[in-house]
């Protein structure tokens, strides 16, 4: 069994806020949604060979705990470019070895970044 896709909640008519944090910020490729389910609002990543969809929750709450975990070849770049577009950035040292932050996107949903071929 291979993982296909992860979905995080967004709020409804916020699609902008997630290109610029998800596209922009991030570097995530965005992908089409197949047109039965564009009208639901929501944007879609790829990611690798998995995607990420983002999908309107109409009784939105963001994730604190629950989230997305990205694989980085520069962390540090990462996180310089959510500073510069005005996220917060909180280093993690739970992991020996291994660089890693957490910030939220735009919903408040908690995101992890870690540096990529580091020991875990």
């Amino acid at each position: 069994m291979l993982l296909d896709h992860v979905q995080v909640a967004m709020p409804a008519g916020r699609e902008a806020a997630a290109r610029a944090f998800y596209g922009t910020a991030l570097g995530l490729r965005e992908i089409r949604k197949p047109a039965p389910l564009a009208a639901r609002g929501g944007v879609w990543y790829a990611v690798g060979d998995q995607e990420l969809h983002l999908g309107v929750a109409e009784d939105f709450s963001p994730a604190k705990k629950a989230h997305p975990a990205f694989r980085a070849p520069d962390v540090a770049a990462v996180a310089e470019r959510l500073r510069e577009a005005g996220f917060a950035v909180r280093w993690d040292s739970a992991l020996p070895d291994r660089p890693r932050f957490f910030t939220d996107d735009p919903f408040g949903n908690r995101v992890e970044i870690l540096q990529a071929g580091a020991a875990g």
